[in-house]
């Protein structure tokens, strides 16, 4: 599915899909929810001690029971700031945590889905589902929900109260309470409409200033600083037409509040007032509507704008459902998982040697989003030990191959045979853990020389890494280096050149001593110098293994046992070096082109 197809509905704001994360932590929740109301309830009963004080202590001129009521209200300061301290521990911790979870499965599952779900969804967008929507949605499950449950009860404590005291001033602050819902929800609606169009904006100024910084060096040789900068101009010009036409409306908004609670109060003392000097009403009980008659609007406010909130991170927990219902393309059968486990439980007691016998069996295959066959009805038996080259030029697929031998797809018809076996009859796990695979641009992970040839074998001593090393040529590497294996990679491997992280990769591939080895073009990007050591480093790693080479120069792949020349994603020659160059078809083109390019840039002096 495409990010841009429309995503289904949810009710309660997604709540019930959001269940399951939130009962794992019901006691909290539960302590959380009740806390609040309690906090909320010594707010609403504040009014009561003001009107007993100016009663008591003002109206009949004594201080009899001041030690008492001191110690009351004392009392439940202190009550409140603990049970307050509690609760928003547990606010903060239950966002945290749903977080923590909510991350922690989204990135579980992505190890699950298929190669394909990263080719069609760019990494921006998987990066937000994963931070951004599982951040919102913790903090609308801890603080959202909480401002209602608090702002609430305050409300409802309130009014019971009132109409305890005094149902006649009752009906008059309550008589105003439907109107402010109304004003109140109008302009917070316009305002979430504003600051969506804002956050839009900023968005876009975002990805200006990303673009514009890592594409600074285009933007020089092109000699278009001036078009950029005019193109940024006119976002941030939106984006401050847009910002002040909110503040305009959230300053209406809060003239609006300020107005009906004056609104309120006026009402309140013109009523009271009445009844105060006709001796119907004390003044304290004037003052107790006159605190509810400021402070009512304030819960009303809150509560819209929080619904408000939910409701807009409802879009947040849809896109994250949407993550976790991908499902992948390529997955183990139940009854396989059974046996072998899978990628989180692997159950390597079951596993099977992997010898390395590769044979495809009358197989068709076309990518998930093309409906054209890239293979038809191709057959290939690779024997362990085989060393097969698949060439041709950029873009004719050659890639192919080597995505089915790994299972990163499936076969549309027929089988890919491993050890005589077809590959789904036994786990991803399994096979993943018996291939090599390295990358035409070579990953380092954040850390150490030490902590990235420890991803091929964690238990790798510093003796096997050095053997693994010296065995690629790559001993001298770390002479250059002051701290040795300890030497920091860098994100990606940035602090080290292309070559070194080549030799790296291929090391780190012998350590993990796989039966199948894949090398994507791994001399494509370096200098000739690296080139070499690269060569012996394969030399050494291909020994005795079945391995897939993916060559952009040929000179590097004439010893290999099969030569498989591709084009317009189809395998037009076959067979090894000498027998293509007989055979005088295209590979022999391809050879004699690139043969003669060397001549002419050796005698050119490049």
């Amino acid at each position: 599915m495409s990010n841009e197809e429309k995503l289904p509905k949810l009710k309660l704001f997604g709540l019930p899909a959001l269940l399951p994360f939130i009962l794992k932590y019901r006691v909290m929740f539960i302590r959380m929810i009740a806390l609040g109301a309690l906090v909320s309830v010594f707010d609403s009963v504040y009014p009561l001690f003001n009107r007993y004080a100016i009663d008591h202590f003002v109206g009949e001129k004594t201080l009899d029971t001041l030690p008492i009521f001191i110690g009351l209200m004392v009392l439940g300061i202190l009550l409140q700031g603990f049970f307050n301290y509690i609760n928003v521990r547990d606010c903060a911790r239950m966002e945290l945590f749903i977080n923590r979870d909510l991350r922690n499965n989204a990135f579980n599952h992505l190890q699950t889905v298929s190669l394909s779900y990263f080719n069609q969804n760019n990494v921006g967008y998987i990066h937000a589902r994963v931070m951004s929507d599982s951040g919102k949605i913790g903090e609308m499950v801890a603080w959202n929900i909480m401002d209602i449950v608090w702002f609430g009860s305050y409300i409802f404590f309130s009014v019971i109260v009132m109409f305890t005291v005094n149902v006649r001033l009752a009906l008059i602050v309550v008589a105003i309470l439907p109107v402010a819902i109304l004003l109140i929800a109008l302009f917070q609606r316009k305002l979430t409409h504003l600051n969506r169009q804002v956050r839009e904006e900023n968005s876009k100024i975002t990805a200006a200033i990303n673009e514009g910084i890592s594409g600074v060096r285009s933007i020089k040789t092109l000699a278009i600083e001036e078009r950029m900068s005019g193109e940024f101009f006119e976002k941030t010009a939106g984006m401050r037409r847009l910002s002040i036409r909110t503040a305009h409306y959230g300053a209406l908004f809060a003239a609006v509040v300020t107005l009906l609670s004056s609104f309120a109060l006026c009402v309140v003392l013109w009523r009271g007032g009445s009844l105060t000097a006709a001796a119907v009403v004390e003044v304290g009980t004037l003052s107790v509507f006159m605190s509810y008659a400021l402070n009512m609007l304030d819960p009303i406010q809150n509560i819209v704008g929080s619904i408000a909130h939910m409701i807009s991170i409802q879009v947040n927990i849809e896109r994250y459902l949407k993550l976790m219902e991908t499902t992948g393309e390529v997955t183990d059968r139940p009854d396989v998982i059974e046996k072998y486990g899978d990628a989180f439980n692997e159950k390597r007691e079951n596993w099977e040697k992997l010898i390395g016998d590769i044979e495809f069996k009358d197989v068709s295959f076309h990518y998930p989003d093309g409906e054209e066959m890239v293979l038809e009805h191709f057959n290939l038996k690779v024997p362990a030990g085989t060393n097969v080259a698949i060439v041709g030029e950029t873009g004719a697929g050659k890639s192919t191959l080597i995505n089915l031998v790994c299972r990163f797809y499936e076969p549309t018809d027929g089988v890919v045979l491993i050890d005589g076996r077809d590959s789904r009859d036994r786990s991803l796990s399994w096979l993943h853990a018996n291939i090599g695979y390295v990358l035409q641009t070579p990953h380092l992970f954040s850390g150490t020389i030490r902590d990235n040839l420890k991803y091929g074998n964690p238990d790798a001593t510093d003796e096997q890494i050095m053997e693994a090393l010296h065995a690629v040529s790559a001993g001298g590497l770390l002479e250059k280096l002051d701290k040795g294996l300890d030497t920091e990679t860098g994100e990606g491997g940035d602090f080290l050149s292309t070559g070194e992280k080549q030799l790296l990769s291929i090391a780190r591939a012998l350590l993990a001593d796989p039966r199948i080895l894949i090398l994507d073009e791994a001399t494509s990007s370096i200098d000739t110098q690296t080139e070499r050591c690269i060569q012996d480093a394969i030399k050494t790693v291909i020994k005795d293994r079945t391995s897939f080479v993916i060559a952009h120069r040929l000179s590097t792949i004439v010893n290999a046992d099969v030569i498989l020349l591709v084009s317009a994603g189809r395998i037009v020659e076959r067979g090894t070096h000498a027998q293509l160059m007989k055979a005088r078809g295209e590979y022999f083109r391809l050879y004699t082109r690139q043969y003669e390019d060397l001549l002419a840039d050796s005698s050119a002096g490049i």
